[in-house]
């Protein structure tokens, strides 16, 4: 809520998917930085390049030139089932070189796909394949790679621009193989979420549907922690999200902005689109609580936020509101953000003119890596099933912040990283009110 923003620090929500770093045996051979970008701007596809940086960036796999089975098989397994019991296990010879026909058939069972290829019969793996340009010769419809393969093709994992690579024994491509695991990350809900881009001519709409289908966030076990945190003034905000709605953007790529008020959120992506931005929005529902005093006044009833009185006669305050999350197609765009944002979204004066709608004093943004301008601050953040809390801090509060969530429930999950966020923002979590 805006009324209130200057009394509370009210908690942003991070986006951000948790890096697992892959063991080095599961990769395929490592090159130098330097080569592995040679390498994918000259052999890969614009689809693969994007799964590629995301396979690089989020799991540690270097996406290289050439692949073996068990490479290939390791790769699938360190993205669907890290740290537990493997989905794929390979038999026979596996530093042979990867065929593309395998590679589709170890995507299908990765993806959970496997058993609908087995429902094909061989006539409908033959009308399914029928229309399909593949380099694959063989006429056995009933065959295990027919049913596979058309099961592949129906799915969308087998992406038409791929056809021409399925030949019987052909090793498979580095795009191929980047294309499928990509189409596995997909499959399996791990890659990345979002409604659109700032440029398609439907993205407002599906901004309000998203908005308009989003509620409070309840999660009574995990708010009956953190509003214990809230009454013993360990944290004054915190907010709450749902992780099936994180972003999953490429870190390096993205940047969070959060806001309360929905028609400011559409101005902010047609102001973006006339600055020539084209960026991935996805919409992440938030819920940001704070003590609410009694001396302010009734709260009043609202469907943008819920009160509950507690035991000193204040208020805590459940206020729905929102983050955007955006992928720029560049690191100059992302560059560009704080600058658009500082021009014609954030507040300087009383009744300003020349900004969007709702603009505020401390427009709330930030990155996971660090951007000029940009002050480094800490997360803390707790964790109870798909629900999580969080509150912003300055870095030398943040060890008091997560020892406190840690004592009130000490089963619970609480982490604390750094990240950084924007410059007048870190001035208001310093007790600037402009």
């Amino acid at each position: 809520m805006v009324k209130h923003r200057s009394k509370s620090i009210v908690a942003l929500s991070l986006a951000a998917a948790l890096v697992w770093t892959t063991p080095a045996a599961f990769l395929p051979q490592r090159v130098a930085a330097a080569e592995i970008a040679t390498f994918a701007d000259s052999v890969l596809s614009p689809q693969a390049q994007e799964y590629a940086d995301y396979l690089q960036e989020k799991y540690g796999i270097a996406v290289a030139a050439s692949w073996t089975r068990g490479q290939f098989a390791d790769a699938l397994n360190a993205v669907v089932s890290p740290g537990t019991e493997k989905a794929i296990v390979l038999t026979g010879n596996t530093s042979e070189p990867l065929t593309a026909i395998e590679a589709v058939s170890l995507a299908l069972k990765a993806a959970d796909l496997e058993e609908l290829a087995y429902t094909y019969s061989a006539n409908k793996a033959k009308v399914s394949l029928a229309w399909v340009k593949l380099g694959w010769t063989s006429e056995e419809y009933a065959a295990d790679k027919a049913k596979i393969l058309a099961a592949a093709v129906n799915t969308g994992l087998l992406v038409s621009s791929y056809y021409p690579e399925i030949r019987n024994d052909a090793v498979a491509p580095s795009s191929l193989a980047a294309v499928l695991l990509g189409k596995v990350l997909e499959a399996k809900g791990l890659y990345k979420r979002y409604l659109g881009t700032t440029t398609d001519a439907d993205i407002l709409v599906k901004l309000g549907d998203a908005y308009r289908t989003s509620d409070i966030i309840q999660a009574p076990e995990l708010r009956q922690i953190v509003d214990k945190a809230l009454k013993q003034n360990l944290v004054t905000g915190y907010n709450l999200k749902d992780s099936r709605f994180d972003a999953n953007f490429l870190d390096s790529l993205s940047v969070v902005y959060g806001h309360s008020d929905f028609k400011h959120a559409l101005q902010l992506v047609g102001l973006l689109r006339s600055e020539k931005i084209k960026a991935k929005v996805q919409f992440e529902p938030k819920t940001s609580a704070f003590i609410y005093l009694k001396e302010w006044g009734d709260p009043g009833q609202s469907d943008l936020f819920e009160v509950v009185q507690i035991e000193n006669g204040n208020y805590i305050e459940y206020a729905k509101e929102y983050d955007l999350a955006f992928e720029f197609e560049s690191t100059y765009d992302k560059e560009r953000f704080d600058r658009i944002i500082l021009s014609y979204a954030k507040k300087n004066e009383d009744d300003q003119p020349g900004l969007i709608y709702g603009s505020w004093w401390q427009p709330l943004y930030y990155s996971l890596t660090e951007l000029g301008g940009y002050k480094e601050i800490a997360n803390n953040k707790i964790s109870a099933g798909k629900y999580y809390a969080q509150s912003f801090s300055l870095k030398d509060q943040s060890a008091s912040v997560t020892e406190g969530f840690k004592k009130l429930d000490p089963s619970a999950k609480v982490v604390s990283y750094t990240f950084w966020v924007d410059g007048p923002f870190y001035n208001y979590l310093q007790g600037e009110s402009k």
